[in-house]
């Protein structure tokens, strides 16, 4: 029985294959897709893969701190201030101090920002039906249960291991 028909054991020593390695599976999968989304974003309205999420949160949300795009978008705080850095310098986000708190920004969409906010979303969507295509009905749906469902485990291993690191 091949690799990826059972789950893995930690005992194995079947020869290791890196193509069957789940980590290196999600990671390619997810390269592939963020390309071909990035390719559409940067050609039609100049964006990085970065600069797109931040304005999906902050579009979304209409009013919120980097801090708060770093959680939702689960994005790094460096890539997340260059990303809104950028946006603002394209016009597209506008930073104001914290009424509550002067050391914090908040970022909210230009006009200009939600005008190209409103124009990528169907564009976003249709990308992902394309992708969607690929999959039967049942398997897309299964897809997207699992990986939500890996996610969560995993950030639940990461607290695991983050607190016996920690404690």
């Amino acid at each position: 029985m091949n690799q990826l028909n059972k789950k893995p054991d930690p005992q194995s020593m079947e020869e290791f294959l890196l193509e069957e390695f789940l980590p290196y599976e999600l990671s390619v999968a997810a390269n592939h897709t963020s390309r071909l989304f990035a390719r559409h974003y940067s050609k039609e309205f100049g964006l990085s893969i970065a600069e797109w999420r931040v304005m999906a949160v902050v579009g979304r949300l209409g009013d919120i701190s980097p801090g708060g795009v770093v959680e939702r978008a689960e994005m790094d705080k460096v890539k997340v201030s260059r990303a809104a850095a950028s946006l603002v310098a394209a016009g597209l986000l506008e930073q104001q101090p914290d009424p509550d708190d002067g050391r914090v920004r908040r970022l909210r969409l230009t006009a200009r920002g939600e005008r190209v906010h409103q124009a990528i979303i169907p564009r976003a969507r249709a990308l992902e039906a394309q992708l969607a295509e690929g999959l039967s009905a049942a398997e897309w749906s299964a897809l997207r249960q699992v990986l939500r469902r890996l996610t969560f485990y995993t950030k639940r291993l990461e607290e695991a291991e983050f607190t016996t690191t920690s404690g």
